[in-house]
């Protein structure tokens, strides 16, 4: 009975301990459970224990770290997150996105106060360089996604931004220089951390894109290298919007306009000017000082010491001396040099300076013109008269080379006939000794043929002589040898015998040799 009992009561705590896991488990996953999706964060504030009160409190300008009370210094990331809603508050909150083009520019509201005067905060959204003061954080924050506590930064995201002082165009932001420029940097204040002082700073940024906290700094994009500004003469134009000109073909000028100024002796004169002028990167800091923009530069200093310069030098100079060619090198030589000299005393580089045109009244330019025209034609004369000159004695000259040309011509054609005559004489002299030469070489060739018969006849006589002693001798030898001439003819005889030829001997009696040929005919084959 009591086994029973204890059984029935270990079955109904083993029930209640699994009824007690799974609503656990149920509460945990259904009550506590926080899903936190991609690009967001899970904000967490502890509320601390429901009765016995053994949380902290976070120092005063700080959110409150593990253990304390209150919003949570530290956020959680995407994913799945378990935590009791009795005892947190849980929000999910974005990240802050910086597209591409912007920057963030980053408040500090946690943390201790800054001294008086400074506003910039060095230091990051976390990690151990994390800013522990209030203000706008120094550093700015490029395109991203960056998961900052609400309660501790908060974003403002900026492009480019520009702000007008008068003609100034100071720019931050998102900053890009582009090629041919520098960027003059102002800062809004001091940094201690690198030793720079508020103001205008004598380091230009290259060519680039830069993120600058609008609160730092302020960027003034110049413009380097050389340009050009000219002040030119207006010309009268008809009503068909042509140039007009007069007698000699100069154009006409409207009074006023160009760089104009009285001579020496009383006349207007008017002329163009052209600068080549421009600011190295070196300078650019002194020019933003000096002057705020290029477009200034070319306002106050340029075109102002261009009309300067030309009036001066050109006041001490009569008319005439404009118009001559040695004396107005002299007047652009004299501007160009003195216009360096002002240009370089501020930091302004000058590559030329060239006076264009210079417009002379029609009074002073028109006998000038025609004292030179006549100088021109009576120097076209001169020359007219020398180069006449020179033409007769080039044809004298080309008659000379003609009748010696002809000359050389005859001689040449006599020379060749006594040649040829001379060579066809002695042609036929060399014919009449070969043909000489070629009859005695026939004689003696005659006489040496005959020499050779006489000689071929003795010799084939004496040969033939010689093989007859010869066969004589060797018959009479034969004979000597075989001891008689009967014997020899038997020898010689049996010689031309064939030597096929078969003998056969047979017997017959006397007087039976005709009776008897009946048994040799098969060894003598008769003729029939």
């Amino acid at each position: 009975m009591s086994l029973t009992r204890n059984k029935s009561l270990a079955g109904l705590i083993f029930s209640f301990v699994w009824v007690a896991v799974f609503m656990y488990l149920g509460f945990l996953w259904f009550l506590c459970r926080v899903y936190v999706p991609d690009g967001h964060s899970l904000l967490l504030r502890y509320k601390g224990p429901l009765v016995i009160h053994t949380a902290g409190e976070p120092e005063p300008g700080r959110l409150a770290r593990k253990g304390e009370i209150g919003v949570m210094e530290e956020m959680r990331g995407p994913g799945r997150h378990f935590y009791n809603p009795i005892y947190w508050e849980r929000t999910i909150v974005p990240d802050q996105i910086v597209y591409p083009g912007q920057i963030a520019v980053v408040t500090s509201k946690v943390g201790t106060p800054l001294p008086a005067g400074e506003f910039l905060v060095d230091g990051d959204l976390d990690g151990d360089n994390r800013a522990n003061q209030k203000g706008i954080l120094r550093k700015v924050f490029g395109p991203g996604r960056y998961r900052a506590n609400p309660y501790a930064f908060e974003f403002k995201i900026v492009g480019r931004e520009v702000t007008t002082i008068g003609r100034q165009e100071k720019t931050s932001g998102w900053v890009e220089i582009p090629t041919g420029y520098v960027g003059v940097v102002t800062m809004q204040t001091d940094n201690r951390a690198i030793g720079v002082k508020a103001g205008i700073q004598d380091k230009v940024m290259q060519p680039g894109l830069y993120p600058v906290n609008p609160k730092e700094q302020q960027i003034d994009i110049i413009n380097v290298g050389y340009r050009e500004t000219s002040i030119q003469v207006s010309e009268m134009v008809d009503s068909m919007k042509k140039p007009m000109y007069d007698e000699q073909g100069e154009p006409l000028a409207v009074a006023g306009t160009g760089i104009n100024f009285p001579s020496n002796d009383g006349f207007d004169i008017q002329l163009d000017f052209s600068t080549i002028w421009g600011v190295m990167p070196i300078h650019a800091a002194d020019i933003v000082r000096t002057f705020g923009n290029i477009d200034a530069v070319e306002e106050k200093v340029i075109e102002p010491q261009s009309e300067s310069i030309c009036r001066n030098n050109g006041s001490k100079m009569g008319a005439v001396e404009l118009l001559i060619g040695e004396s107005r090198e002299e007047f652009q030589t004299s501007v160009s040099d003195e216009f360096k000299s002002v240009l370089a005393s501020k930091n302004i580089s000058l590559l030329y300076g060239l006076v264009r045109h210079i417009y002379i009244p029609k009074e002073v330019r028109e006998p000038i013109q025609k004292g030179y025209v006549a100088d021109e034609l009576r120097l076209t004369r001169d020359e007219e008269t020398k180069t006449a000159r020179i033409e007769a004695k080039l044809r004298e000259a080309e008659s000379k080379v003609l009748l010696e040309a002809e000359r050389t011509r005859v001689d040449t054609d006599r020379m060749r006939a006594g040649v040829a005559a001379e060579g066809e004489k002695k042609a036929k002299e060399i014919e009449a000794s070969t043909t000489q030469l070629i009859a005695a070489i026939d004689r003696e060739t005659a006489e040496l043929d005959a020499q050779k018969t006489v000689l071929l006849g003795r010799a084939e006589s004496s040969a033939k002589q010689v093989a007859a002693e010869a066969t004589a001798d060797m018959f009479r030898l034969a004979v000597e040898a075989f001891g008689s001439p009967a014997a020899f003819n038997k020898w010689e005889f049996a010689e031309q015998l064939p030597s096929d030829l078969e003998l056969k001997l047979f017997y017959a009696g006397e007087g039976t040799l005709w009776t008897d040929l009946n048994n040799i005919q098969p060894t003598l084959p008769l003729k029939k």
